[in-house]
């Protein structure tokens, strides 16, 4: 048998992130959400140690995601039929990938709380007294778009399918709404969550792809925030 070389050990490391992000939905969404909160890391400048803390925490939820995509292939591969300790080993591997992301969700919560709450009185010092109406007209600038969008890409209706999503155009275009009206970042982080669990609604039953989703997430996000900049004027 040929010696293998650093080089080699490398290229089948590297081989093994690509597969376990391809397969694995759950990586995707892992990865989605460690390229948002880097971005956050840098818009709000976060100190030596805190940028140190966010990169151990998504590492840890990585590493934890793929040893727990490689238990199942493994037990999957010995134990084609269902059997109970099949079932507890992959259990305890999906365990330890929801203590490292209720870990990330901690560090997260510490680090960039204070940080989002001063952002947050700052924007609504500013548009607080704005008159509720705005946030209805919001919505519907958000629901008419989509139907535009839908219409012209001829794919889905308003409520299943195509491009953007509804769904998520809308969840995150209320989740807009209440981060800049309200005046507490853990009310704004509670909407994100909401929103958040209507895109993975989405994911899961197939109706929507990723990508989808991401379009009209950012869709919903800059409709209200000129929306509402246009009601300043």
């Amino acid at each position: 048998m040929k010696d293998r070389n650093i080089v080699d050990s490398f290229n089948d490391a590297i081989e093994g992130l690509i597969k376990a992000f391809r397969s694995e939905r759950n990586m995707k969404i892992h990865f989605c959400i460690a390229l948002i909160v880097l971005a956050a890391a840098i818009f709000f400048n976060l100190s030596r140690i805190e940028t140190i803390l966010i990169f151990i925490a998504i590492t840890f939820v990585i590493m934890a995601e793929m040893i727990n995509t490689a238990i199942e292939k493994v037990v999957d591969m010995i134990h084609e039929d269902y059997h109970p300790l099949a079932k507890i080993a992959k259990n305890v591997a999906a365990g330890a990938v929801l203590v490292s992301a209720i870990n990330a969700m901690v560090v997260g919560y510490v680090l960039f709380y204070d940080k989002i709450d001063r952002l947050s009185l700052s924007l609504i010092s500013r548009i607080k007294t704005m008159p509720v109406h705005i946030t209805a007209a919001s919505l519907l600038i958000v629901t008419i778009a989509v139907i535009i969008i839908k219409n012209i890409n001829k794919r889905g209706t308003f409520l299943r399918g195509g491009m953007p999503s509804g769904h998520s155009a809308l969840a995150f275009s209320l989740f807009t709404c209440i981060t800049l009206i309200a005046s507490n970042a853990l009310i704004s982080g509670l909407s994100m969550l909401i929103a958040l669990m209507v895109l993975h609604s989405r994911y899961e039953s197939g109706v929507h792809t990723m990508y989808e989703m991401v379009i009209g997430a950012i869709l919903g996000i800059i409709l209200t925030v000129l929306a509402f900049q246009i009601a300043k004027l």
